[in-house]
């Protein structure tokens, strides 16, 4: 919740105040990259704001409740529900739904990732100061005061516009596109939620025409965009990143690609693979010790050799059966080596 909080006025200060002063980014005289034509407000786009955000926040919260009430009742009449975990103890004072724990949960880290991506473009908006196709537009520079003899001739400094300096400010931030970053953040979410999460048979055709439609939608918005001559390519594109890596790292790292927790079943076995006895693997002789051997059995031979004369065993004996023990020939065929 802390965190939550954090986010949110991060992203309030960045959205609504002055804190962050942009960056003032410079450009040559009659540049044709930043001449095009002023498409209106954003309200008059053919993706509003208004829409765009009603859908961003509206359509997964819907998605995600009716995802998990249906996965609910499935574990119910399947009686699957035995095996999962029924409940969670929070603060040894209540219990909670696995259903009101898992919708919270899918929801919360969906808001906290719409925030931050909210975040990430309007900081990378700041710091580069990008400007849209239709700055001078908007800017209205006195090419006569200014000197633009020449087209490579370098403007900087906020005096060299005429024009209204809301709308000049507004035209300096657009690198990364929020409304393509939002999107996509939006339309990966729900696709590898529904991907994860809906496990039936009949959904198999359903489950990805559904999320093609999604990222289509994304992608249209970015491509509405460049046509409106509100963004450029590399705007629309650093918006899909930044969108799609926010998805992606909250989805694998943080709610683990919206799995429950692990059945007891799980930790039973677990458990029982820990307590099995290890394996007991035979001893090797290592190459070191057999030399060792080998010369201990020499010198054996040889003192019993000497020891042993009277009963008529001799040195070659004694080698015999050094040849026999290295070889691996058992003592029955020590005399068939002696003779």
């Amino acid at each position: 919740m802390v965190i939550m909080a954090g986010t949110v006025m991060l992203a309030y200060y960045f959205e609504y105040t002055d804190t962050f002063t942009v960056n003032v980014q410079g450009f040559f005289c009659h540049d044709s990259a930043y001449r095009k034509p002023y498409p209106g407000p954003e309200d008059s786009s053919a993706v509003p704001p208004v829409l765009l955000y009603s859908l961003a926040a509206g359509v997964p919260v819907l998605v995600i409740i009716v995802g998990e009430t249906a996965v609910f009742c499935l574990q119910l009449a399947t009686r699957d529900f035995e095996n999962q975990e029924k409940t969670i103890l929070t603060g040894d004072c209540c219990y909670i739904n696995p259903l009101v724990r898992r919708t919270v949960r899918f929801l919360g880290i969906y808001t906290f990732g719409l925030f931050a991506t909210d975040i990430f473009v309007n900081a990378g908006q700041v710091v580069t100061g990008n400007l849209a196709p239709h700055f001078l537009a908007l800017c209205k520079p006195n090419y006569t005061a200014l000197g633009c003899q020449q087209y490579t001739q370098f403007i900087s400094g906020e005096e060299a516009c005429t024009g209204n300096p809301d709308l000049i400010m507004r035209a300096r931030k657009t690198f990364p596109s929020k409304e393509a970053a939002l999107s996509v953040y939006a339309a990966m979410y729900l696709t590898m939620y529904i991907t994860n999460t809906i496990k039936a048979k009949g959904t198999r055709l359903a489950k990805p025409v559904l999320c093609l439609g999604l990222m289509c939608l994304a992608f249209l918005t970015g491509l509405n965009r460049v046509a409106e001559y509100r963004n450029h390519w590399s705007d629309v594109i650093a918006g899909f990143l930044v969108g799609i890596s926010i998805a992606v790292f909250l989805v694998v790292c943080v709610v683990n690609n919206f799995k429950g927790r692990q059945p007891e079943n799980g930790h039973m076995h677990r458990d029982t693979v820990a307590r099995m006895p290890m394996i007991n693997i035979p001893r090797v002789e290592s190459p070191l010790e057999k030399v060792a051997s080998v010369q201990v059995f020499q010198n054996q031979c040889i003192e019993d050799d000497q020891e042993e004369n009277s009963e008529g065993r001799s040195f070659k004996d004694c080698l015999a059966r050094l040849f026999g023990w290295i070889m691996g020939i058992s003592h029955c065929e020590h005399l068939q080596l002696r003779q």
